[in-house]
């Protein structure tokens, strides 16, 4: 809501990168798929984390080397009780 984007955001697994319109451009990446840095700039990954947008990031430790310093991480880690802890840095 504070983006302004009135689609559901859902994960982009099986087309790398899905772009959604608001206030702010919104790309939302997940680079499992990706062998590292090398192929994340080849599909213009490089320009969309650079660019005037704000970027979400799945499996963002194979492109770790380039981000920015104010990337802020979210860790999610299933729990045996099915609850989620997550662990936040760079605030």
């Amino acid at each position: 809501m504070g983006l302004g984007i009135p689609d559901i955001i859902l994960s982009p697994t099986f087309t790398l990168i899905c772009e959604y319109s608001g206030k702010y451009p919104l790309y939302h990446m997940d680079l499992y798929r990706l062998s590292g840095f090398e192929e994340f700039a080849s599909i213009g990954g490089y320009e969309l984390l650079f660019g005037n947008g704000i970027s979400v990031i799945e499996w963002s430790e194979k492109i770790s080397e380039i981000l920015p310093d104010n990337t802020i991480s979210i860790d999610i880690r299933i729990q045996n009780d099915n609850s989620r802890l997550l662990k936040i840095e760079g605030l």
